[in-house]
This record gives C-alpha cells, structure tokens and sequence, in this order.
C-alpha cells in the first residue's frame, strides 16, 4: 500500500498530521466547543422547508455572490454595515484560509500569539506562508505594550488575534487591537468565532472598523448558533477586502443549501441564541467548581474552560473516556480543557472529574 512519504508532496508538507480532535461516540462529548443545545423545533421546521426549496432549483450553480445571506449576516451584525462589507465560507477555517491565500504564500509571514488555535499554523503550512509564534503574558493574557512590540519586531504581513482565545478562553481587550493595528502595514485579523460568549459590555473589534481598512473581523455560526454541522462563516472587513477575497475563492463555494440553510437560521437569531446565556452560566460554574476541587481554571469569555492543576493529563482524559466522558487535552502542560454544556453534561462531567480526582 502507497504511504504519504512515497508520494512526491510539497516539502513543507512532508512529515506533517492532519488536524483533528478525537470524534467518540460517548454520553458526554464536551471536547470540541460545540454548542450542545438542539437548534429548536420551529428553526428547524423553517430550515427544513427552505432547503427543499432550495432542491427545486439545485440543477443551476447557486448565487455565487450570496447576496441575501451577506444581507442577512449585516443585519445581524448590525453597527451599520452594509453587504459588501461581509464574506462568508465554509467555516470560519475557510474564511482565514481565503486570507491567507489573498495576503500570505511564499516569502510572506503571519503571527499568532501562542498558545492559540491550531489552525492559524496549520494553514500557513498549507499556504507556504511563513509562521511566528509570538508569546503572551502571565496566564495567558496579552497586554498591549507586548503584543505591539512582538509585532513591530517581526513585521508580519497577517497578524492573528484570537479574541477570546481558544484553547485559553483569555478576553482581548480592544486596547490591544488598536496597538497592534498601529504597529503593521499588514492585515490584522481578529477571530472572534467566540464573541457571543463574551461577558455583558464586552465589545466587538467590528466597533473597529471604521478607517482600518486592513482590520478584519472573523466570526462563525458554528458556536453560538449551534450549526457547526452547516460550515457557516464569516468576517467584517473593508469592501475592498471582500474583493480582495473574490480574487481567490472557488466558484460558487457556497451551496445553495448551506445559504438557505443559514438564511433560516440567521431569521431566528434570537431564539438560536437563546441557549447563549445558559451555556454562560454552565461556563461560570466550570470556572467556580474546578476552583473548588483544588484546579486551577483560567479566565474565559468563550463556552469552555482551560484548567489546569493536572500532574497527568493524559490519564485524568483517560479516564474521565472511561465513564463515558469526553474532554480536550490540547498539549498545555497541566491542563485539560472542557466545552461547557447542558446543566446535565456539565454535571456529569464535574462528577466524574471527582471521582477520578478522588481516585
């Protein structure tokens, strides 16, 4: 049988994995930030119909523009922007990948403060776009006054913030975007996939975007509209970056069932988002209740949580599989990292963590 090594790959693909987090069949799959609420009866009865809808028509390609659902994804977003100001893909991965493509490639680098989601490297790699692994500060966070001098140290073409962090959960304050921004002619993106989970008063990078015509603002449905199985999203930028992403996306990228799809869903925000505030207090209480037992949780605006006090990750998620549960080990020394979930996954989790703790 033909292996990868006999094959003539680029060299800076040779010896590399694949991304992928273990996908286990388990009572309790908190291990990969999904939203674990069921989308709603009546949003699903809607997405359903516009998706047959959409079958009528499924012999001509789909807009290629996707216009309604731009429309739509501005709406949402609201703080006056218009259409030609958003974009949208299958995930947000193919978002950041379409930025690498337009604004990285050979002789080009990209940043990112680590640690931080493996797929910013990942896609570089792809991209043959050079990759910086700056630092943070103390756990995790990252002022300023460190971020911009990393910056101005290396010049990257695309400088990556992950605002709130994942797999850190750490909040990004606006300060440090604005210090960053000011620090590089390159492109500044914000991923902000998460942003929905943000404490009360929190404030979007889109508030940003006016006069930054190299800030873009990444988000996805993924998390808070529990549609990760629909490959939704998305980002704010300058028009002019919509068109710079035009440059290199496939034809009609989008189907025409994922755009009914997400126009449904986008129709009925506030209900799909009506889980958002639950999902916070389970995060809350993960944070309260790890402290507890002795752990040592990191602060976060997303739906999970980093914890750390761990002598043996690898067995503490050994066994917590074991009773049916299944939680990240993302490679941080110490920790282990948990989607918050149901008030029912959350205290099974917090359950079994005990006994194993206890054991």
């Amino acid at each position: 049988m033909t292996n990868l090594s006999d094959l003539p790959l680029r060299d800076s693909l040779k010896g590399r994995q694949p991304y992928g987090a273990p996908q286990l069949h388990v009572p309790v799959a908190l291990n990969v930030n999904e939203n674990t609420h069921p989308i709603p009866e009546e949003v699903k009865a809607d997405i359903v119909a516009r998706v047959a809808q959409a079958v009528s028509e499924i012999n001509r390609y789909p807009d290629r523009e996707f216009i309604k659902l731009r429309e739509a994804l501005a709406h949402y977003l609201g703080h006056g922007l218009a259409a030609e100001q958003i974009w949208a893909a299958n995930g947000s991965n193919e978002v950041i990948q379409q930025i690498f493509q337009a604004f990285g490639g050979p002789g080009r680098k990209a940043l990112g403060f680590e640690p931080t989601y493996s797929m910013y490297s990942i896609i570089a790699q792809g991209t043959d776009t050079q990759y910086i692994s700056a630092s943070r500060n103390a756990r995790f966070e990252l002022t300023a006054e460190h971020a911009a001098e990393q910056v101005k140290q290396h010049q990257p073409n695309i400088v990556l913030l992950c605002s709130p962090n994942n797999p850190t959960g750490t909040p990004l304050s606006l300060d440090v975007i604005e210090a960053v921004y000011a620090s590089t002619d390159g492109i500044v993106v914000v991923d902000e996939a998460y942003a929905e989970f943000a404490a009360d008063g929190a404030k979007s990078a889109i508030t940003l975007l006016e006069g930054r015509p190299r800030l873009l603002v990444s988000r996805t449905m993924s998390k808070a509209f529990a549609f990760a199985g629909a490959r939704v999203g998305y980002l704010a930028s300058d028009a002019a970056v919509v068109d710079a992403l035009r440059l290199v996306r496939l034809p009609y990228h989008l189907s025409a069932f994922t755009q009914a799809a997400a126009e449904a869903a986008l129709d009925h925000s506030k209900v799909m988002l009506a889980a958002v505030d639950e999902i916070r207090q389970q995060r809350d209480r993960l944070v309260v209740e790890l402290a507890q037992m002795g752990l040592d949780p990191y602060r976060s605006d997303s739906n999970f949580v980093l914890f750390g006090g761990l002598d043996d990750p690898a067995d503490v998620w050994q066994n917590l599989l074991d009773q049916g549960v299944l939680v990240r080990n993302v490679g941080i020394e110490g920790t282990l990292r948990v989607t918050a979930g149901t008030e029912a996954e959350t205290s099974a989790f917090l359950l079994a963590l005990q006994q194993v703790i206890r054991n």
